[in-house]
């Protein structure tokens, strides 16, 4: 769960909710002992009795809440596009939905509605124009792009919005997998290849070409691999910030001139833009001068293809879907209705969101919520105040941050209205393109304009939560806010060891690796006194070296440098979440419930939530991309480092989980 922060016995997604036994003895494994693996004592009966739905690459708490999730927007969806008497959120979701379900129209158009696009990239006779052309697909909502442009605000001058340039242009989740050789990596390498052979073959080219285009396209793609620099190097927000005045950046750059880009991206002229990765953009604008031009109309034409694919006839989508297995691992693809659902959820979510808070959200959630953020912000700051390792000056400051964090719950307090947007019956790739056109100007026309710090950055069903650095800012949507994180009959552990858990983690998002080198209001300079600086790397050096150390598929390793963010979010989030609950009178009282202490009931909450299953192919691909450590480690590792865990289940030197007290990590 993170910046834009991040799991029942079940054969098939089917949920019954109504009476719910928070913590379920059914679910776990009473035979082990939980000071040898407590995620395997809370989640044993779980894990063995689990079977993974077909069409599904994980799963687990949030996987099956977003399973019901996507079931209430399949019924609200339904509705809408039966309706003959609707509001505009209605005719919006409705009949995206029906040109997602026409699934006997989208055969017959086939491929016809990108076949203006791939005759442009065909009439092009130079870099230059198709550059131009790419950068114009782009504005007008294609999903392809070399490198990534967007505006946000600028780090070190918070009031002003900027351009930022990014890196891009790869078609794989990560670099390594071209980088790499191990039989994984080769194997979805071949698996692109053959993506690239279908697409193509499925717009009339020669098997034989298309080979010839999927070897040019993937060495393309290896060269732009080699030049991008590494997720965890992508982490330091001061390698990110890289001011340049657009005449100062183009001075070294033949191809990607930034006033031309600019101009065929429709945005106004820019004093100064952020790059995150000069190099990226120097040695790519040399790769344009460099490489045939036919291998860069090649690949445009497949960008192009790709980015439509999931929304032709189902040729396409199954191609699609090939590819994609062979990365995640998945069995059985989507039901088409749950794609759809998905896809109108991410492209007009305030929308399809209205219907979604009016049908199924509690008011009143959001105002225990804001309780509880409240409470633990209290919580947070008494922490502060007792740090030994930190200095009276790093702490006044880091309090003025901790108390100027602005909380957004559950839903947007103004939704957005998509002027001009149209959205067809007929025509799906159209209603996904017209709704990415319109995300695409409402980005750009926030330059000159005041900084908003009340927008949402998630629709409101999402299952997630969020910190964002830039603008200190929480937000959690309504779809978390239910069991196994929260619910209004639950005893206070278990809503303590949950959705308290999370709102501490998002928190200490603000005090992580990264989110410590933003200030009060956002702005990314260094607040802190040298010494506390140096006393802060150490102990998450350690942290580091903890999650090092886990192993979690064959010789594959937890990557502690690229969780780092999320492992120390989720020690500060489960220590303070402790300490708000002692202050409960269930806390106070240790009461038993079910056979359970309050303080066991409140670590097995926080091992529930982490409670899921993965495939092989899923999880390998998770260490390379995913910022958040793999679940179980979750689970397991910040409460090795509080006392309260092992006093609570009588843990003791010689158990597998004990954790020598000099070993143990305390941050925030």
């Amino acid at each position: 769960m993170k910046k834009l922060l991040s799991l029942l016995l079940v054969s098939a997604p089917a949920f019954v909710m109504a009476q719910v036994k928070y913590i379920d003895k059914a679910n776990m494994d009473l035979s082990v002992k939980p000071g040898d693996n407590f995620y395997q004592y809370a989640n044993g009966g779980w894990l063995k009795t689990t079977v993974m739905p077909g069409t599904k690459t994980r799963w687990g708490s949030f996987d099956m809440l977003r399973e019901e999730a996507s079931q209430h927007l399949k019924l609200l969806l339904e509705e809408a596009a039966k309706k003959k008497t609707r509001t505009r959120p209605e005719q919006m979701s409705g009949d995206f939905y029906a040109s997602g379900m026409d699934s006997l129209r989208l055969e017959k158009q086939g491929y016809t509605p990108i076949k203006k696009d791939l005759a442009a990239v065909d009439a092009i006779t130079n870099i230059n124009d198709l550059v131009a052309l790419q950068l114009k697909l782009r504005k007008e909502g294609a999903a392809v792009g070399l490198f990534s442009a967007f505006v946000n605000q600028d780090a070190k001058d918070i009031n002003v919005y900027r351009v930022n340039i990014g890196q891009g242009g790869t078609t794989l989740p990560d670099r390594d997998y071209y980088l790499k050789d191990d039989p994984r990596s080769v194997a979805v390498r071949n698996a692109l290849k053959n993506y690239i052979v279908k697409l193509f073959s499925l717009t009339g080219t020669s098997e034989a070409n298309a080979a010839v285009y999927a070897d040019n396209i993937l060495k393309a793609e290896t060269a732009i691999a080699k030049i991008q620099l590494s997720r965890v190097e992508m982490r330091d927000p001061q390698k990110r910030y890289n001011k340049f005045t657009p005449d100062e950046f183009s001075a070294k750059l033949n191809v990607l001139k930034m006033p031309a880009v600019f101009a065929a991206m429709g945005i106004p002229a820019q004093d100064y833009i952020i790059v995150s990765s000069p190099s990226f953009i120097y040695s790519l604008d040399g790769l344009l001068s460099s490489m045939p031009l036919d291998t860069w109309k090649q690949l445009v034409k497949f960008e192009i293809l790709k980015s439509a694919a999931p929304y032709l006839s189902n040729d396409f989508v199954n191609a699609n879907f090939d590819y994609q297995k062979a990365i995640s691992g998945q069995k059985e693809i989507t039901p088409r209705w749950q794609r759809m659902a998905s896809l109108i959820d991410g492209s007009i979510g305030d929308m399809l969101g209205q219907l979604y808070v009016n049908r199924y959200f509690k008011p009143e959630a959001k105002q225990r919520m804001l309780e509880m953020v409240n409470n633990l912000q209290q919580t947070f700051a008494d922490r502060i105040k007792r740090l030994s390792w930190m200095s009276e000056e790093t702490k006044t400051k880091a309090l003025a941050k901790l108390m100027a964090i602005t909380k957004k719950i559950a839903y947007p307090d103004k939704w957005k209205e998509y002027e001009g947007v149209v959205i067809s019956k007929t025509a799906l790739l159209d209603n996904v393109r017209n709704a990415s056109k319109w995300a695409y100007n409402y980005n750009i026309s926030k330059l000159g304009q005041p900084i908003n710090r009340n927008e949402f950055n998630y629709s409101t069903p999402t299952v997630n939560a969020s910190y964002n650095p830039i603008q200190n800012t929480i937000t959690f949507p309504a779809g978390i806010l239910q069991f196994p994180f929260f619910d209004f009959g639950a005893d206070d552990a278990v809503n303590y060891g949950g959705i308290v858990a999370v709102i501490g983690h998002e928190m200490t998002h603000g005090f992580d690796d990264q989110g410590r080198q933003s200030d009060a209001d956002g702005s990314l300079r260094d607040w802190w006194t040298k010494d506390d600086a140096d006393k802060f790397k150490l102990l998450a050096d350690a942290v580091t070296k903890q999650y090092d150390a886990a192993v979690v598929l064959d010789t594959l390793h937890v990557n502690g440098k690229l969780t780092l963010g999320e492992n120390l979010a989720d020690f500060g989030g489960l220590s303070m979440a402790y300490e708000a609950f002692k202050k409960t009178p269930q806390g106070k009282n240790n009461t038993v419930i079910d056979g359970f202490t309050a303080d066991q009931r409140f670590f097995l909450s926080w091992a529930q939530v982490w409670r899921g299953i993965a495939l092989p192919e899923t999880a390998a691909n998770l260490l390379l991309t995913d910022p958040h450590s793999p679940a179980q480690y979750r689970a397991l590792i910040p409460p090795q480092q509080m006392q309260e865990f092992y006093d609570a289940f009588g843990i003791k030197e010689g158990d597998k989980m004990w954790l020598p007290v000099d070993k143990r990590v305390h941050v925030w």
